[in-house]
């Protein structure tokens, strides 16, 4: 055997390891689910959990085994229209909103079609004498995408549960009221004008959205060195924020009207106490944790409250350049922002996605996927708003300093939330 077959067995020894964890992983979220949960939509935003088992398995089928695996069979002819998310080019997918109507093919059916997948994934990786790039490429993009949707997963379950009038816990564990932890206070770390590289090259892996690497001219600016507090944000709704429209951009205030916001999603007041609904069902709002589940709108306005406003995400990457990834993601198990006081520096990441000013737009010199892959993320390049960091579902492995994320800006049920910024040093 040469050296170069040695080499590439190692790889796709790893390559199959990473796969069958990612997959794994997927299932050992839904472990706390009883068969009737699998199938509840309760808003237009989420997916039925069953549902993203399945897409998350019809990408593999749809993008690698039906193109490059010899002699393979489809597991079912019917799963490609209703497992296939909005990718026009391969066909008319069936309306997100209505997934929650599906009842049928079973959880137990759409198990049977992940194991099929799987098999049949390993088969192909194992029996090619040499792995093309492509396959490579394309395996790599599939375990990530489950993981945007492990993340998904977590964050419709959550809604899912919620809506519930008895407000069932999604993890079934005692209610353990964390205590409030000294805040530490806000540091301002300042940054002089000048031009600064954004983005990556992709030297390990990133999306097309992330690329390429670009000059910017940043002027001076401060950073806050952690996102605001539930404590903070309470201070904010005390002073009647939600009731003032000059703190508001118009469209938020036309959603503050419309849907009684008064406060973050999840958060109700009771016998003077804020109260909220977690992962591990309601807890009181612990004031030294991240405040999140806000819309982009919720977190302007904070900010002009505050005196001060958003990062743009070219500030953002750029003063967090050389930290470390090392906070609360999915891995921890906690599924819930942890409290700042836990914290040494108060710079980590991975509690709550942080909304920038920044609206999603195209790289210079960026471009698209070649095919259906190029429906993964330039069509949505409108209306949204980019969020940098990761939250405590986000998989830590999944992560990275020139990550992108997108949400329109009314969005809430994500873990997100915000830091502050300001011009000069």
């Amino acid at each position: 055997m040469s050296t170069k077959q040695v080499f590439m067995t190692s790889e796709v020894s790893t390559l199959i390891g990473k796969y069958t964890e990612t997959r794994k992983e997927t299932m050992n979220l839904v472990r706390p689910l009883e068969i009737e949960d699998f199938v509840i939509q309760s808003h237009e935003d989420v997916s039925p959990p069953k549902w993203h088992l399945a897409h998350t398995t019809w990408f593999f089928e749809q993008m690698i085994l039906t193109a490059y695996k010899r002699e393979y069979e489809v597991f079912s002819k019917n799963y490609h229209r209703l497992f296939n998310s909005y990718y026009e080019s391969l066909g008319t997918p069936f309306p997100k909103h209505q997934r929650g109507l599906l009842s049928r093919p079973t959880v137990q059916e759409i198990i049977n079609y992940r194991n099929h997948v799987d098999r049949a994934i390993v088969e192909m990786l194992t029996t090619e004498e040499i792995l093309p790039d492509k396959i490579k490429e394309l395996m790599i993009i599939g375990i990530n995408h489950e993981q945007q949707h492990q993340e998904l997963l977590v964050t419709d379950i959550k809604y899912n549960y919620s809506i519930h009038p008895l407000e069932y816990p999604y993890l079934q564990e005692e209610t353990q009221e964390r205590p409030a932890l000294t805040l530490p206070p806000i540091k301002w770390h300042s940054f002089e004008e000048g031009i600064s590289e954004i983005g990556t090259n992709n030297e390990d892996f990133s999306f097309d959205n992330e690329r390429p690497v670009h000059k910017h001219w940043q002027h001076a600016f401060s950073i806050a060195s952690r996102p605001v507090s539930n404590k903070e944000f309470m201070e904010f709704i005390e002073d009647r924020g939600y009731e003032r429209p000059e703190l508001w951009l118009a469209e938020g205030w036309d959603l503050v009207q419309t849907n009684d916001w008064k406060a973050p999603l999840y958060w109700r007041k009771e016998e003077g106490i804020w109260r909220t609904y977690t992962v591990r069902g309601v807890e009181s709002v612990n004031p030294s944790e991240p405040v999140t589940h806000i819309s982009y709108f919720e977190a302007d306005a904070y900010a002009r409250w505050a005196g001060y406003r958003l990062p743009t995400e070219q500030e953002w990457e750029w003063a967090f350049r050389d930290n470390d990834y090392e906070g609360n993601f999915l891995e921890s198990g906690l599924l819930h922002p942890s409290s700042f006081g836990e914290k040494e520096s108060g710079k980590e990441f991975g509690d709550v996605w942080e909304w920038t000013r920044s609206p999603y737009t195209q790289y210079p010199r960026s471009s698209p996927l070649e095919g259906a892959l190029g429906e993964y993320n330039a069509k949505f390049m409108s209306n949204k708003m980019v969020l940098r960091g990761g939250s405590c579902a986000t998989p830590a492995s999944h992560i990275r300093l020139t990550y992108r994320n997108f949400f329109p800006p009314e969005k809430r049920w994500q873990f997100s939330g915000f830091r502050l910024a300001k011009d000069g040093q």
